[in-house]
């Protein structure tokens, strides 16, 4: 049986279940966290996937020798927030219900460039997820992203129009993208600052009204 019929098999009788299942967990344990504006979980499509396994390495050899068992993010979850203390407070409640992988925060290598910002994570897929029926042929972890709002949005942009544009963007179109990437990160400085101004505002006016802490 070829890569293609396998993960084709895959995914019609398991991803797209359990991708479904997870979406339905992760809003169960995230169901009182403040400013959570969506979550979305999705199955790899084969298209993708297969995309994926044929990569190769700097040395021109594959870049998996199992796809199937290597590529970990055959399912994806999405936790899109208001703001970026709002991406830390996600992460720690992560923490207490996921078994991490991996972790890491994905931004720029030279700090005068802007591009792609978000908090990626390889998580074990919880036991409670699974379909028995599926235990056997469901992988093992899952990908989560934790972004803002304006993190999202600009990548999502980018990704329909950088990656799928039909032709190279000129060096006009690349500024272009990146003067949207400073924006989208500028806004979401300018957001953290202003929660941050007022909650103190409130504190300090809560404090001044009840010097006592009654």
């Amino acid at each position: 049986m070829t890569l293609n019929s396998q993960y084709q098999s895959r995914y019609s009788e398991v991803l797209v279940d359990t991708a479904d299942r997870l979406k339905a967990y992760i809003k169960s344990l995230f169901s009182d966290i403040e400013r959570v504006d969506a979550i979305v979980a999705r199955a790899k499509s084969p298209d993708r996937f297969l995309a994926k396994a044929a990569k190769t390495g700097e040395d021109g050899l594959p870049k998996y020798s199992d796809p199937l068992n290597q590529i970990q993010d055959q399912i994806g979850a999405r936790i899109t927030v208001f703001y970026l203390t709002d991406v830390e407070i996600v992460k720690a409640e992560t923490e207490k219900y996921f078994s991490f992988i991996e972790s890491q925060s994905k931004f720029p290598e030279n700090d005068s460039e802007f591009g792609y910002f978000g908090a990626h994570m390889i998580l074990k897929l919880p036991d409670d997820v699974i379909d028995d029926r599926h235990s056997s042929s469901c992988p093992e972890f899952f990908e989560l992203q934790i972004k803002t709002l304006f993190q999202h949005a600009w990548s999502e942009a980018h990704h329909d129009l950088g990656y799928k544009a039909p032709r190279p963007l000129t060096g006009l179109e690349r500024r272009q993208v990146a003067f949207s990437a400073a924006q989208a990160w500028g806004a979401d400085q300018i957001f953290e600052q202003l929660r941050s101004a007022i909650l103190s505002y409130a504190n300090d006016d809560e404090q001044a009204n009840d010097p006592d802490g009654n």
